[in-house]
């Protein structure tokens, strides 16, 4: 049908023509981006949609009447297109039909103007009345954008207990709470029906700005403790700070000057108090736990913080003084670098808590990952409580030898073994310390690694708190090439009237361990896997994967999970990911470019797990980040890195000392800097201990104070980004996180995973929520250390406790 008024005015013609030329342009991009997908056997949606695009761009640049028939059908085919390949995933249909959709929007909008230019009816009407409905859709998804998109299976039976005074939390007195370092509060005046008053009662600043211009350098991580009425933290660079529950003012400090910025955090503290009645094991055959005796002479510290420092130094401080504790090591101090020969910070340092277990600290130790063959070794030793005089050395290159104190050789522990870098956790029951364990000092080459190094890595060890014995020892992976260390503090637990242990791990794997035995009590089975390549390489061809409970964030990639904030980014993607060899998890690391999910940042990290032990409920925090990973053929003595791990997710070629290769890493994101596969990159999930299955999982922190291009990108998306730190529950039906990328504390019903509240903190925070109720006013807080979240330039010094309002 043709009309006979053909004229449009110049303004008109000139905006279908830079339409037109738009459209072209980006359809060659598209089919040009398509064509190099397919060289690499992929998806062909993007060459057809691209030509499709490119035929309307001309026939709108040159006066034609067919480009929007053209692209209706092609964006009706890519509709159908997504639905089939993402389902109803929301953020994967998103990526997929959003872009086309706003094309579709503005083609409809000037479509009467291109009929009439082509000399046709303009049917004005019915174009802008399917304008209309496409805006319609815009605004839906956009909505979409700004809503959590999780997975919700079941409710779980949390907060249905009521606190009674024989259950009532009375301190926060280890890393993870109590001795089970579940970090869970059983504690309710702060429940999910007030929750929403909660508001600041105090903060207080630490004078420490903690700040790492490369994310190699100082991190507030702290998990405070709560003895009493006094809140004890450390800065990262192990200032100790004593300041009142109910004020926040300071009682005391004492500061530890260190030269040392690469890799600096100390995450937490020990308390030990000597007037306490001594417990002993009630477990079949447990070592007795030998007795507190304060040091002849000595008057001070009774009650007792102990801190291991970044230069590898213990200290005993009195709990109520600050005090260095008289008698301890030499004036309150012992060198933890003995015996360890050529041990310079930050290629050793210590950076997780000690554990107390009965009177015997027990400390590990980091060294730097992938720095060089020779490196201090990863001896795990136990210190008297009141004396630092040593007990016992476990020496993981030595077979498992077990050394008694006190060590003079400055040699005397092998050097380069498995090491302890993350908390630990101690059983009172059965006298037994339990130890995550990393691996031996290069993580991805593994020619020269020992026998105990291939026992050893990659496990949970546990050891005989008094003796230093070995119990057992469990390897999650076997000659690990991924970094996948065991990297978080066991959880105590009864599992079905079991005394069990449970962990996560880099690889997204959750572990259900016997305490006694350390037997898995949930089913393994056995992946078989490929090597890649390395000259004598000993690659284990068989992994074990906890198969029996969830997998978190551990799926195998494939070309339909990649993703984008657009179609051009999200092609790129999929060309890169064909690019990668890729086999799923435990592809191993070659001279190719291999790609690592999870990466060797996780997976789950040293944040660890919390669990209500009223409702056998589990919950995780993860962060999904894949790595590309490049060996690169060097001179064995090529010069070592720093020891900063900023190294392991993307500073160019790294040299392994004393290798054969030097190795590029970096994580797997699209050109726009956003991760490749699609969201959440982040999230929070709940597990059913009875049934070992998902109640539900949602997605952690938005896109607010994400830096790109060198802007925050302001918007609060949902969309769940990488997580470290933990969550704190509590009896009062309530999961409190803060160690997103945003600068939010959050408080989610752990029963639905619905997000109930949240306060805006001045910075972020990777530390994990405590919750204490004051022994003088009986007010329940949750505190939490915000000194910047992780990659985040904004830094502070704040400790920020939250409580419900004075009633009037």
């Amino acid at each position: 049908m043709t009309d006979t008024n053909t004229s449009v005015s110049a303004w008109a013609k000139a905006l279908l023509i830079v339409l037109g030329v738009a459209f072209a342009v980006a359809g060659l991009g598209l089919a040009i981006g398509g064509a190099m997908l397919i060289s690499r056997g992929g998806s062909w949606y993007y060459l057809l949609m691209g030509l499709a695009v490119l035929v309307t761009g001309i026939e709108l640049a040159r006066g034609g009447s067919k480009g929007a028939l053209v692209y209706t059908i092609a964006f009706a085919l890519t509709i159908l297109w997504a639905f089939w390949e993402a389902g109803l995933d929301f953020w994967a249909l998103h990526a997929r039909i959003f872009t086309f959709l706003c094309a579709f929007f503005v083609l409809m909008l000037v479509q009467p103007l291109a009929l009439k230019r082509a000399g046709r009816k303009p049917l004005t009407a019915p174009n802008l009345g399917v304008a209309v409905v496409a805006l319609i859709a815009i605004i839906g998804l956009v909505w979409g954008m700004f809503q959590p998109h999780g997975i919700h299976n079941s409710v779980a039976a949390t907060g249905q207990v009521p606190v009674t005074d024989a259950t009532r939390q009375l301190d926060w007195s280890s890393y993870g709470s109590d001795g089970n370092e579940d970090r869970f509060a059983s504690l309710d005046q702060i429940n999910r029906d007030n929750v929403k008053d909660l508001q600041v009662a105090w903060t207080f600043r630490t004078g420490e700005i903690p700040n790492s211009p490369n994310g190699g350098g100082l991190e507030d991580q702290n998990t405070p403790l709560q003895i009493g009425n006094q809140i004890y933290l450390c800065t990262a660079s192990n200032t100790v700070i004593s300041v009142n529950v109910d004020t926040g003012e300071e009682n005391w400090r004492h500061e530890f000057p260190t030269d040392t910025r690469t890799w600096v955090r100390c995450r937490g503290l020990g308390y030990f108090d000597a007037t306490a009645p001594i417990q002993q094991p009630t477990a079949p055959n447990a070592t007795q736990i030998l007795p507190a005796v304060l040091p002849e002479g000595a008057t001070n510290c009774q009650r007792r913080i102990v801190m291991n420092t970044i230069d590898a130094v213990l200290v005993a401080l009195d709990a109520d003084t600050g005090a260095l504790c008289e008698g301890f090591g030499t004036e309150g101090k012992v060198d933890l670098k003995q015996g360890l020969g050529a041990a310079q910070g930050p290629l050793y340092s210590l950076t997780s808590p000690p554990v107390i277990a009965g009177t015997t600290i027990v400390v590990g130790g980091r060294v730097a990952d992938n720095v060089a063959i020779d490196m201090p070794g990863g001896v795990m030793r136990g210190f008297d409580v009141m004396t630092g005089a040593m007990r016992w050395a476990f020496d993981p290159g030595a077979k498992g030898q077990t050394i008694e104190g006190p060590m003079t050789d400055e040699t005397a522990f092998t050097r380069s073994t498995p090491n302890v870098w993350a908390p630990m956790t101690y059983d009172a029951s059965s006298n037994t310390v339990f130890m995550p364990v990393g691996n031996a000092a290069i993580d991805l080459w593994g020619v020269e690694r020992t026998p105990e190094d291939e026992k050893y890595g990659a496990s949970m060890l546990a050891l005989d708190a008094t003796t230093g014995a070995e119990k057992w020892v469990y390897q999650t992976v076997h000659h690990d090439l991924w970094d996948f260390d065991v990297p978080m503090q066991p959880t105590l637990i009864d599992f079905k009237g079991t005394p069990a242990l449970t962990f996560g791990t880099k690889a997204g794997q959750i572990w259900v361990l016997d305490r006694v035995t350390g037997k898995p009590l949930t089913d393994v089975t056995t992946k078989t896997v490929k090597g890649a390549g390395i000259p004598d390489e000993p690659y284990a061809l068989e992994q074990p994967v906890s198969s029996g409970m969830p997998q978190i964030g551990a799926q195998t990639l494939t070309e339909a999970d990649m993703w984008g904030a657009t179609p051009f980014d999200q092609l790129m993607c999929r060309y890169i990911f064909k690019g990668y060899r890729y086999e799923g998890l435990f592809t191993a690391p070659g001279t190719d470019y291999s790609l690592s999910f999870p990466g060797s940042l996780g997976g789950m990290n040293w944040g660890g797990v919390s669990y209500d032990p009223t409702a056998d409920t589990m919950y995780i925090n993860d962060m999904r980040l894949g790595l590309w990973v490049h060996m690169e053929p060097q001179e064995r003595q090529a010069a070592a890195s720093n020891g900063s791990e900023a190294v392991n997710a993307g500073m160019g070629a790294v040299p392994l000392k004393g290798t054969p290769y030097s190795v590029m890493k970096n994580r797997f994101l699209s050109p726009l800097g956003i991760p490749c596969q699609e969201p959440p990159f982040g999230s929070l999930t709940s597990v059913d201990m009875k049934t070992q299955k998902v109640n539900w999982e949602v997605p952690l922190g938005t896109v607010k104070d994400t830096v790109l291009f060198g802007m925050k990108m302001g918007m609060p998306m949902p969309i769940g980004m990488p997580t470290i730190g933990g969550s704190l529950t509590t009896q009062g039906g309530l999961v409190f996180f803060a160690a997103t990328q945003d600068y939010y504390l959050r408080a989610f019903d752990s029963a639905t995973g619905k997000e109930i509240w949240k306060a805006r903190m001045p910075v972020g925070s990777q530390g994990t929520p405590i919750s204490y109720v004051s022994p003088e006013t009986g007010k329940q807080y949750i505190l939490i250390s915000a000194g910047g979240a992780r990659q985040s330039p904004d830094r502070g010094d704040y400790v920020i406790a939250y409580a419900l309002p004075d009633q009037k």
